[in-house]
Parts: structure tokens; sequence; C-alpha cells
């Protein structure tokens, strides 16, 4: 019994630290860049680690049974495979779409789990490196954000989902391009951001429009599929 409740309290301590891990990250990014910190790529690098660590740890507290672990690793497998897939074509991938069908039917922490996971393996494929924490957390948030949202039935309407869909390839590039500044940017000042910004902005837009398309595609079969699971095995 003692051994349950600890687990029941450390349960809700790490799904407490969530929110304020998340926001962390972007916090840390822009004090890094406005105060021109020397280690800010290693202290920012820091803080995704912990950030997509404490969501691991989250999931793994929550001890899932198999029935709800495998549409997570199934999905988060399908999604690497379609970014492999669609590698000849910069930008144009499906795993931000998966990420936002997963985290608006199966919810916010599945959703973080499957785009972060995707990022993960596909990487296997692309090549591992300091970036690979990154787009975990970027693509782990487009699926978290999207199961806040379908929580609040804020994604019922086709056109708030796909307005979502080509928004969140925005905050992907957002954060991809965040991490450049700060990795690569050098002296760090308003012009050099915008610029370096405006570079991503054309791939940021394909990326947003992929996605649009890949969810218009997806979101009506796998989305019935998914409820359907959820439904039928109590996940």
């Amino acid at each position: 019994m003692a051994t349950s409740s600890a687990s029941a309290t450390c349960q809700r301590v790490i799904a407490a630290l969530e929110v304020p891990s998340i926001v962390a990250v972007p916090a840390v990014l822009v004090a890094c860049a406005v105060n021109g910190v020397q280690a800010a790529a290693g202290l920012t690098l820091l803080v995704v680690v912990l950030c997509v660590g404490l969501f691991m740890a989250s999931f793994e507290a929550s001890r899932p049974a198999l029935r709800q672990v495998m549409p997570t690793a199934t999905l988060a497998a399908l999604a690497a495979a379609g970014r492999i897939l669609f590698a000849p074509i910069p930008d144009v991938k499906p795993v931000s779409a998966i990420a936002i069908v997963v985290g608006a039917t199966l919810g916010r922490s599945e959703g973080f789990m499957v785009g972060a996971l995707a990022a993960l393996l596909s990487n296997f494929f692309f090549g591992q490196g300091v970036w690979t924490p990154w787009q975990m957390y970027a693509w782990g948030l487009v699926g978290y954000l999207a199961g806040v949202l379908g929580e609040r039935g804020l994604l019922r309407r086709r056109g708030a989902l796909l307005a979502y869909g080509f928004l969140s390839a925005l905050f992907y590039g957002a954060i991809l391009n965040g991490w450049y500044v700060i990795g690569y940017v050098e002296p760090i000042t308003w012009s050099t951001v915008a610029a370096a910004y405006a570079a991503g902005l054309p791939w940021d837009c394909l990326h947003g429009a992929a996605t649009v398309g890949f969810l218009a595609a997806i979101w009506v079969p796998w989305g019935a599929r998914i409820r359907h699971a959820v439904a039928k095995y109590g996940l």
C-alpha cells in the first residue's frame, strides 16, 4: 500500500512539472539570447534534455498497460517511417500531422511521446546529434498542444484543426531556428536573429502546408480508428 501511494505521489509531482518544463525551454532560450550567455548552447540543450526526460519519466510512472503502450509505439513508428519515406522532399513530413491526431484523440502525453519518439527513431536513419533533443521537444510540443486543444474541444471544427496544423509547423520552426541562433549565429543581434528566422520562414511555411495536407488526408480515417480502439479496449 505504501509503495503504491509513493508511486502515485511521484506520478503527480512529475505531472505537475510538465507545463513548467515546457515553458522553461523557450524562456531559457530567449534569456540566453538576450543576455549573451557564453554557454547558451550547452545550457539550453540541458534544459531540453531535462524536459524530454521528464515526459519520458512521466509516461513510465503512469505504468501504462500493454494495450495503452502499443498505440503510442505503433503510431510513433509510423510517424518515423513516414519521415524517412518523404526524406527526398525537404520539410514535407507527416510527423506533425500524426502527432496532432494522436494528441487530439489519445491525449496530450501520448501526443508528446509520439512526436518525440518519431524524431528519435527517424534520426537513426538521418543521423543523431545535438539537434535530436530539440526535434524531440519541438515535435513533442506539437502533439502536446494538440492534446490540450483537443481536451477543450477546440479542434472539432475542420478549419480549426487545419489552422493549428499550419501554425504547429511555425512553432516547430521557431524552436529549431532558436536553437540555430543560439548555437551558430554570432553576434546575436535583432538583425541577425531576424535574418535567421526570415531564411527559415519559407521552409516553415512549406512544412505547414504539408502538415495541412497530411491532416486533411488522415484525420477522418485515423481519428475514427483510434477512437474506436479507445472505446473498445478502454484506453
